[in-house]
This record gives C-alpha cells, sequence and structure tokens, in this order.
C-alpha cells in the first residue's frame, strides 16, 4: 500500500502546492512567507527560519498530504465498493478534508475565525476536492482494485 500513498500524495501534494503558490503571487505575497507559514503549524519558530523555514513547510504539506493519502487507501481497504464511483469518493473525501483542516486545524491551530471568509472558503474547497480529493481515489484504483482471473 505505500506505492498508491507514495504516489497519490505526490499527485495531489504537487497540484495542491503549486495552486498555493499561484494564489499566494496572485494576493502579492511571498511563497516563501506562504511556507514559512504552513511549516509554523508544528513548527512555530519556522516563521523566523528564512529558507529552512520554507523548505520545512514544503516538507509539512508534503506530510499532511502523506496523511490524507493514507487515510483515503485505508477507507478503500476497508470499502474496496469505494472505488466504483471515483469521482463521488473524491469529491467526499474532499469535502471530509476541507473541514477537517480549515474548521477544525487550522482555527485550532492559529485562532483562525469561523466561518472562513467566502473566498477563502471557495478556494480551499476548491483544492481539497479537485486537486486532493478527486485524483486520489484514481490513484488507489490503479493499485488497490483487486485483480480479476482471466
Amino acid at each position: 500500500m505505500l506505492k498508491p500513498i507514495a504516489i497519490a500524495t505526490a499527485i495531489s501534494g504537487t497540484l495542491d502546492i503549486l495552486f498555493a503558490m499561484i494564489l499566494t503571487v496572485a494576493f502579492g505575497r511571498h511563497i516563501g512567507d506562504m511556507l514559512r507559514f504552513v511549516a509554523s503549524g508544528p513548527i512555530p519558530a519556522a516563521i523566523n527560519m528564512g529558507a529552512t523555514g520554507a523548505f520545512l513547510g514544503l516538507i509539512v504539506h508534503f506530510a499532511l498530504m502523506a496523511v490524507m493519502a493514507t487515510a483515503l487507501m485505508l477507507l478503500i481497504r476497508w470499502k474496496p465498493e469505494r472505488l466504483e464511483t471515483p469521482i463521488r469518493t473524491g469529491i467526499a473525501f474532499g469535502v471530509l478534508t476541507y473541514f477537517a483542516m480549515n474548521w477544525v486545524v487550522v482555527p485550532l491551530r492559529f485562532g483562525a475565525p469561523l466561518p472562513p471568509k467566502t473566498l477563502s472558503i471557495v478556494t480551499q474547497l476548491f483544492a481539497h476536492v479537485v486537486l486532493v480529493g478527486i485524483p486520489m481515489p484514481f490513484v488507489a484504483a490503479r493499485y488497490l482494485r483487486p485483480r480479476t482471473a482471466e
């Protein structure tokens, strides 16, 4: 199960961080600052660590994505029928991860106000559903679908 977790982490993690970078630049902010903020979740001092803090942000981002990929692969191992509807599974998983991150994890760690701003809801739902949730079940289908004897 490590291979599909690694592949799903790489694909969804890359799509998501590229989207975050595009949004960061579009809003006139610096990518390094965004990455240091990501790292500051588990490592508060990362905010002041320059390039090292930004690199830690990438590590933290991909570690979180690996947790998400692992959760989905375990769900699919438990309920393989989820592979029959990968888009529906991906949408549901994306919505679940959106709420977990943006309504629980981020507010608990950073004291972010609830509800989030509308723009944040739209961009984060897009990222979690389209860039994270939907690709992962297709990776799972490739590697975890039971083989049929021919």
